[in-house]
């Protein structure tokens, strides 16, 4: 089941950053299209203040039916629109992908990939990725390779779609957190804090790809 025009969403916004994540805002529909629903600029809970979106930006939305039971489903900014209000295009779910079990994550998916880095203190390296989002990656890095958290990296990443194309994604990321693990390797998590709005649409179009291959599998 669809939400209906004037239905409120719940959203909670994947930027990279677990603080932010966690911020609960409310909107509502204001229209529902074949591929889109136009939805109120988000306002966060509590505070009433209004939250700024971005091409790209990842959403874990819910709307609640009789009984209060909660609709989970994943969606990503496609767009604005300047009417009497100013809109957001959100991506409408097919819906399969709408759930009554709580997505507490995100669109990640664990993927290995290529992925280079490069430091400012310009040491330079490749390794593989852990998974992927719209709002960053995490990857594998040996004990000489690991940054520091908050440090600042610049790569590109490799993504092979479907119909076998290849594109090579770079972006700018912020090192959030470095997981050190038993192999002399650590687990290095980073979020999108310089990348082009085309560029994150082809890292969430591979997460889209990803999800549904593995939901047919």
């Amino acid at each position: 089941m669809y939400p209906k025009v004037n239905e409120v969403l719940y959203i909670q916004i994947d930027t990279g950053d677990e603080k932010e994540a966690n911020h609960v805002y409310k909107s509502r529909i204001c229209e529902i299209h074949d591929d889109f629903f136009y939805i109120e600029v988000p306002i966060q809970e509590g505070t009433g203040r209004l939250k700024k979106l971005y091409m790209g930006d990842e959403l874990s939305a819910y709307f609640l039916t009789e009984g209060g039971v909660k609709n989970f489903f994943n969606s990503y900014v496609l767009g604005f629109h300047e009417d009497v209000i100013r809109m957001v295009r959100i991506r409408k779910p097919d819906l399969e992908e709408i759930t009554k079990v709580q997505r507490r994550n995100f669109l990640r998916v664990q993927t290995e990939l290529e992925i280079a880095v490069k430091h400012t203190n310009g040491s330079r390296f490749v390794s593989k990725t852990e998974d992927v989002s719209g709002g960053g990656v995490s990857f594998y890095a040996e004990s000489d390779q690991k940054p520091e958290e908050g440090d600042i990296l610049s790569c590109w990443l490799l993504l092979p779609y479907k119909n076998g194309t290849l594109e090579h994604v770079p972006f700018e990321s912020e090192v959030i957190r470095v997981k050190d693990l038993s192999n002399n390797k650590s687990l290095v998590m980073l979020k999108f804090i310089s990348i082009l709005d085309m560029e994150r649409q082809k890292v969430i179009r591979y997460c889209f790809e990803r999800q549904i291959e593995s939901r047919n599998r």
